[in-house]
């Protein structure tokens, strides 16, 4: 299966549809009589869509077990066909087409085994997906573009040259992923004027965004966070909240991280942790959804 452990679970939800066609008016009448002698086509198809939500996953070998949260199987009878339609909902990392086509495949299916005892004509047809809502792609076109960004590496060893970056250079690709156009990269020690020197010229420069790995430890050389709290016009506590619980299920040591966000100006600057990973998983955690933040801004100047 493909690796979704990056992704953070969100409010997914997908429609899908079936269409059953039968030979006769009669067999419209038997299901909506309930005379079919195998018993209630609906309610027994029905049943049958909503196991198939469930189960997907062992049937289908790439999918991914997940919680299923709502589950709905609707009819619909124009002359001699019956529209079924499959509404499935969950919160997770990826969503529930598959799960909603299933069921729907399932429902026809159902209704076709209960019937053909009495129409040899019936039909499947049309198993598709009507819609999908949810994770990433739904905002992926709402987001202000030619965002320029800064990246700040803060750490006494690789201002020396005794180590080599990974972190900041993990997050300028992350960035680029996002179409985030990299404007400057630097690596300064772990000095509160420094780093304050450095983000109020990357805000002076016309950045929209100042990322700083480095410096959010609990070591006495660690001062990202109070060199950065000072210049923040607005703090943005969700944004660290959203990274440390990101973190959290990653690794237990998340929650000492000392990351703070917010904007100097109409500058977003948040402070990220110094390992490479921690940086990485940091970014995903909170992009793209926080570029929303530049919409905001541009809408409060009309």
């Amino acid at each position: 299966m493909v690796d979704i452990t990056h992704k953070s679970s969100t409010l997914r939800k997908a429609i899908a549809q079936a269409t059953v066609k039968v030979s006769t008016p009669e067999t419209i009448e038997a299901v909506v009589q309930k005379k079919v002698p195998k018993g209630d086509v609906f309610e027994m198809a029905k049943t049958a869509g909503l196991f198939a939500a469930k189960r997907t996953s062992d049937i289908i070998p790439d999918c991914h077990p997940l919680p299923v949260e709502y589950t709905a199987v609707r009819y619909r009878i124009e002359e001699l066909e019956i529209f079924v339609e499959v509404e499935v909902h969950t919160i997770y990392k990826t969503g529930v087409e598959v799960e909603a086509m299933h069921a729907a495949s399932v429902v026809a299916l159902t209704m076709y085994d209960m019937l053909k005892p009495i129409d040899k004509g019936i039909e499947i047809r049309n198993i598709r997906l009507l819609e999908k809502k949810g994770g990433k792609s739904d905002f992926k076109d709402n987001f202000r573009q030619g965002l320029k960004a800064g990246v700040i590496v803060c750490s006494d060893t690789i201002s020396a040259g005794k180590k080599e970056d990974k972190a900041g250079k993990a997050v300028m690709e992350k960035l680029e992923q996002h179409k985030v156009t990299i404007a400057d990269y630097t690596i300064i020690p772990d000095e509160v004027e420094q780093i304050q020197e450095k983000v109020q010229a990357l805000v002076n420069g016309g950045c929209d965004m100042v990322l700083i790995s480095g410096g959010t430890g609990l070591s006495k050389r660690d001062v990202t966070p109070e060199a950065v709290r000072p210049m923040l016009d607005r703090e943005i506590p969700g944004i660290v909240e959203a990274i440390r619980d990101y973190g959290q299920q990653r690794t237990p040591f998340a929650m000492l991280s000392r990351s703070v966000a917010g904007l100097v100006g109409d500058t977003l600057v948040i402070t990220l942790p110094g390992s490479t990973r921690g940086a990485a998983e940091s970014v995903d955690a909170v992009f793209p959804a926080v570029l929303h933040i530049f919409r905001i801004i541009a809408g409060a100047r009309h």
